[in-house]
């Protein structure tokens, strides 16, 4: 992938994208750079997911390659456990790009099931764009909306699966618009997962009280030259209330939002000691 400086570049600008792959990203670069500055500007590369921080004091306490090898055993495991959840003849919605989700339909599809994603583009960097792209490598049948007709895009879904950039004793935080996703899949009363690496939680919520900071990306991405006296905003994620979560898809199993997050907490509290 290149040096310390390249990966960390590709990951501030969003062109290594999703939670998992920022992570692995990160992992590898510990391979230049080892040292404590090397790791502070890795873990300030992204706020709002923790999967890169975990992932990295893993490699610390144990070393890349069973961190990497880590992802890989939950990677199959999730997408065994997500692919049962997607029936025949189904519509499964998501939003943005994420890998944990694409992984599922990849499985479902060569397990020989016949059905449908729907997926929103995901503005301002269009990475719901990249998913309908995968899905068709894939050969899914895929119908993209625009991300104003989310209600209607959910409305005609049977199910809803999304990823995480981060999981705490209380919220999930997600790709802006995942709020809106679980809000609107609850009023149809569409079952929303949130599929997931245990990694994904963020032990700095409850072991550190560190508060989750929503990444404020720049208006240029939005609107290079507004008006003068129009001030852009441009937030990265938002919150998911937990109890609009049908469950969590996880290397675990599909288990409640508090399971989930009792279970995680019994796993890696070793992490944070030293």
């Amino acid at each position: 992938m290149g040096s310390f400086e390249k990966i960390c570049r590709g990951i501030e600008e969003v062109k290594i994208q999703g939670a998992e792959n920022v992570a692995k990203a990160a992992v590898l670069a510990l391979r230049y750079k080892k040292d404590s500055a090397g790791v502070k500007k890795l873990f300030s590369l992204r706020p709002t997911e923790p999967a890169l921080r975990n992932a990295v004091r893993f490699a610390l306490k144990k070393n890349s390659e069973e961190a990497l090898k880590y992802f890989e055993n939950a990677d199959e495991k999730i997408a065994r456990y997500g692919a049962s959840l997607i029936k025949e003849n189904v519509k499964v919605y998501t939003h943005c790009h994420a890998s944990t989700v694409n992984r599922i339909l990849k499985k479902a599809k060569g397990d020989g099931k016949d059905f449908v994603v729907v997926n929103t583009e995901t503005r301002p960097l269009f990475q719901g764009r990249r998913t309908s792209g995968d899905l068709a490598k894939l050969g899914i049948k895929n119908l993209h909306y625009v991300d104003s007709a989310m209600r209607l895009a959910i409305k005609s879904s049977d199910l809803v699966m999304i990823g995480a950039d981060s999981i705490t004793e209380k919220k999930v935080y997600n790709k802006i618009g995942s709020g809106l996703v679980a809000e609107t899949a609850a009023c149809f009363n569409i079952p929303l997962y949130v599929c997931a690496c245990a990694w994904k939680f963020d032990f700095e919520s409850v072991y550190l009280k560190r508060e989750t900071k929503i990444e404020e990306r720049s208006s240029k991405e939005v609107w290079v030259n507004p008006p003068k006296g129009v001030r852009v905003l441009n937030p990265a994620f938002e919150e998911i209330d937990p109890d609009l979560i049908k469950g969590i898809v996880s290397e675990f199993g599909v288990l409640k939002f508090r399971e989930f997050v009792k279970r995680v907490k019994k796993e890696y509290l070793w992490m944070f000691e030293r």
